[in-house]
């Protein structure tokens, strides 16, 4: 079997064209992983986040218990509003 320049052309070119396809399917699948870590990452940030406004939540109605009222109260019916609109989305 002879093998001339255009047989390695090719081979080259066919070897060129595997490459980049599986180059693109692995660029994808990273994507794909790259997107499923973010979404866990963004469900961790919300629960954190409701854990803290819980926190500031009980600190205001402290407050309010020793008798601070005024900008309390209103950030208290503010942050009970809010939570109420979010558990109904």
């Amino acid at each position: 079997m002879y093998v001339d320049a255009q047989t390695i052309i090719a081979v080259a070119s066919l070897f060129g064209a595997v490459t980049v396809i599986f180059g693109g399917i692995f660029a994808a699948y990273r994507w794909y992983m790259r997107q499923n870590l973010q979404d866990e990452d963004i469900k961790a940030m919300k629960e954190e986040m409701c854990l803290l406004t819980y926190g500031v939540l009980s600190c205001l109605k402290g407050l309010k218990e020793q008798g601070c009222n005024g900008p309390v109260t209103e950030a208290i019916g503010k942050i009970e509003k809010h939570m109420n609109q979010e558990a109904h989305k």
